[in-house]
C-alpha cells in the first residue's frame, strides 16, 4: 500500500475524492455524488459497477435518493494503491445521467 505522502501526491490527481481511513488504518478514497432523484442515482451506481468489472477492482457503494457515495481501497493490500486513484478517475469521467 502506498504511504501517506505518496497517497497526496496522487489525491492531487483525482478532484473532489476525501482520503478516510478506518479504525484499522486502512485508508480509503470517499467521494459523494448528487443527483436530482432516485433513478439517476442508480443509473450512475450501474455505470460505476460496469467499470468496476471491467477494471476488476470494486468499490462499496451506497445510494440513495438523489445521492451515490463511493469508497475506495484495495482490500488485498490492506490500503490505497494506483489502481484506487486510477478507479477514481474513471469514476470522475461519467457523463451526466
Amino acid at each position: 500500500p502506498f504511504d501517506v505522502s505518496e497517497i497526496h501526491k496522487y489525491q492531487k490527481k483525482v478532484d473532489g475524492w476525501d482520503i478516510t481511513k478506518d479504525k484499522n488504518e486502512i485508508f480509503f478514497l470517499i467521494k459523494k455524488f448528487t443527483f436530482k432523484n432516485f433513478l439517476e442515482s442508480q443509473k450512475f451506481v450501474n455505470v460505476v459497477g460496469k467499470i468496476a468489472e471491467e477494471e476488476g477492482h470494486h468499490p462499496d457503494i451506497i445510494f440513495g435518493w438523489g445521492y451515490s457515495e463511493v469508497k475506495i481501497t484495495t482490500h488485498a493490500i490492506k490500503g490505497l494503491s494506483e489502481n484506487d486513484f486510477i478507479l477514481a478517475a474513471k469514476i470522475d469521467q461519467i457523463p451526466s445521467v
